[in-house]
């Protein structure tokens, strides 16, 4: 079943949001805000020595996609509103910006062949974190999980800062977090200096016998995961730990530094900064609540003063809808870069930027 493309308010906008534990698609129509319905897909899709694998991807999007299709008429059924094509169609994938070379070569050719889809943007899942947490303004990001990435955009260009993975970075991240607090944890059960008996004891609840703990670590591949289960053990503990409140605290130092690295700033007449915009939170690390939100409150006021912290509007499924229905109008106004936010027509085109509105 191919639906063909038209930009009308009843035709239907996608979105695709592809990370570490599945796919989630959206369907929307161009007119109307939010989504009509969505859809989940328990299997993340594969990633291979070619990069992320676009048949896999596709293997579970096309029958997503059109089972929501289906769903729409049958409830729109003598609605002449429900009854259009695919305007756009957003992905977001984890690593899209260095795993992605499959999904931007394969991908516009099949989803036009399918789904009759040509306005297409494929896009790095930080970039659909931003789409939801802030839309199309200037501002910034900090997309907290297991790692810790940072995005911000004066809508001229990106700037990123961290999500470089547990070992070279994701400071102040879920992992980052729950190794800094098994570490404290390990220190009171040596009886070194900068020990927490409360987090030991937390360990060995959640772990078993701490001397155990390498044997049960090491050797596991999601290390970071397993790291960043022990993060809420911290924030529980630092109401009544000095330990455990020092690491939210340094977490959340590391939080700051990387939205002040990226967040658009406005210089005053003595060099510092006198205005700066919009930081959203997003992702379940923040999920940890006030332990860890009012340091980064606090950290955020003192490297950006003035900057407004908010929590997400949406969630990145939201940002990949909101991308598919700016593409389909002609006002997508977040930058393009070839690995962040690529937009294969224009590029083809040599358009660099500006929303293909043709058709």
């Amino acid at each position: 079943m191919t639906h063909t493309s038209s930009s009308g308010p009843g035709a239907y906008v996608v979105g695709v949001d592809s990370g570490g534990s599945g796919l989630r698609v959206a369907l929307g129509r161009v007119g109307r805000p939010g989504p009509l319905s969505t859809t989940v897909c328990a299997e993340p899709v594969r990633t291979g020595p070619g990069g992320i694998d676009a048949g896999h991807l596709l293997e579970q999007v096309l029958p997503a996609v059109r089972g929501l299709l289906e769903q729409a008429a049958a409830s729109a059924a003598g609605d002449h509103a429900g009854r259009g094509g695919i305007a756009a169609l957003a992905i977001g994938a984890a690593g899209m910006a260095t795993l992605g070379e499959r999904l931007r070569t394969e991908l516009p050719g099949a989803l036009d062949k399918a789904l009759g889809v040509r306005r297409l943007a494929l896009a790095a899942d930080a970039v659909t974190a931003y789409a939801g947490a802030v839309g199309q303004r200037p501002g910034a990001v900090v997309a907290g999980g297991t790692g810790m990435i940072a995005l911000g955009t004066d809508l001229k260009e990106w700037r990123r800062a961290d999500g470089w993975g547990h070992l070279l970075g994701d400071s102040g991240g879920g992992a980052w977090i729950g190794r800094a607090g098994l570490d404290a944890a390990m220190r009171a059960h040596d009886g070194r200096r900068g020990g927490s008996p409360a987090l030991l004891e937390r360990l060995r609840a959640a772990f078993g016998p701490a001397e155990e703990l390498p044997g049960l670590l090491y050797p596991r591949s999601d290390r970071p995961a397993v790291l960043a289960s022990f993060a809420p053990e911290v924030a529980a503990c630092a109401g009544a730990d000095p330990i455990a409140a020092g690491i939210l605290r340094q977490a959340a130092g590391h939080i700051a530094e990387a939205a002040a690295a990226v967040c658009p700033t406005t210089a005053g007449p003595d060099g510092g900064i006198d205005e700066a915009g919009e930081v959203a939170l997003t992702g379940g690390l923040f999920r940890m609540g006030e332990p860890l939100i009012t340091p980064v409150r606090e950290e955020v006021a003192r490297l950006l003063p003035g900057a407004r912290l908010t929590s997400a509007a949406g969630d990145p499924l939201t940002g990949a809808l909101r991308i598919a229905r700016a593409l389909a109008t002609g006002e997508l106004r977040l930058p393009r870069h070839p690995t962040m936010l690529f937009v294969p027509r224009e590029h083809e085109a040599g358009q660099d930027g500006r929303a293909d509105a043709a058709d």
